[in-house]
């Protein structure tokens, strides 16, 4: 099974590169973020063309999150926190993979910035909040897979410069260290399981030619709990949607499951 996470930057301007990906990689589920549209107005045909339902949690102009799968996910639920700002942020869904009931958990953390503001209070109580629900979804399911847009650079070397980002939201030490907390409810960061040094980006910015420069960030991730660690085949980071025209800045990460 093959899952992948990609924050899209708009479905409906990168449609076309959105099919294109679908067509070449062949994904069993599509975790998307950042749809920015409303469910009425969500490109589901597009999709159904294609094989695939469409489970949507969308929000006007903003944030919004969807499951696009082939493969029948059921459960499909969009209150799995309470957001104080009413945020498309969280659809979590299950799967069965060989017998065994996978939740799956398809986020897009707030980024937070500038720090000192609202904005990153926000995302410190978003993280708390989710946090402490995924220590009560583990009493009764311990194969859980988080996977999106989490806005948070978990190390030094998943980013391009640390020094320019010390007081970014992104890497600040506190919000590291809600990732680290999250993880040791008995997750491991899946990329960074499989390559221990190695250097990879999943966002580069639209400006001062960072994508060219390879100026980038590892802010998109696949937490996996230890029950599947042993079922996960490989994951990567498919830069090549990246490189198209109309990108979105962010580029698809994949899981493959046994």
């Amino acid at each position: 099974m093959k899952i992948t996470s990609w924050n899209v930057n708009s479905v409906r301007a990168r449609i076309l590169n959105i099919k294109d990906y679908i067509k070449l990689s062949n994904p069993d589920i599509l975790m998307i973020q950042e749809i920015k549209t409303e469910d009425k107005s969500f490109p589901y045909t597009d999709f159904e063309r294609l094989g695939y339902n469409s489970y949507v949690y969308g929000q006007k102009s903003y944030n919004g999150v969807a499951f696009i799968s082939k493969k029948e996910i059921n459960q499909i639920e969009t209150d799995f926190i309470k957001d104080p700002k009413k945020q498309s942020r969280v659809i979590t869904a299950n799967v069965i993979n060989k017998s065994v009931k996978i939740k799956l958990i398809n986020i897009y953390v707030p980024n937070g910035n500038p720090v000192n503001t609202e904005k990153y209070t926000y995302k410190l109580n978003w993280l708390n909040s989710f946090i402490k629900k995924i220590k009560k979804l583990l009493l009764t399911n311990k194969n859980v897979i988080i996977g999106g847009d989490f806005n948070v650079i978990p190390e030094k070397n998943d980013v391009y410069d640390y020094k320019k980002y010390e007081n970014d939201a992104l890497f600040k030490l506190e919000i590291r260290k809600k990732y680290q907390e999250l993880m040791n409810l008995g997750f491991h960061d899946i990329y960074r399981y499989f390559n221990k040094d190695k250097t990879e980006y999943t966002f580069w910015d639209y400006m001062a030619g960072s994508w060219q420069k390879n100026n980038g960030l590892r802010i998109d991730h696949f937490l996996v709990s230890n029950n599947l660690l042993n079922n996960i085949k490989r994951i990567n980071i498919n830069k090549k949607p990246r490189g198209k025209v109309k990108p979105s800045d962010h580029t698809p990460v994949e899981l493959e499951i046994n």
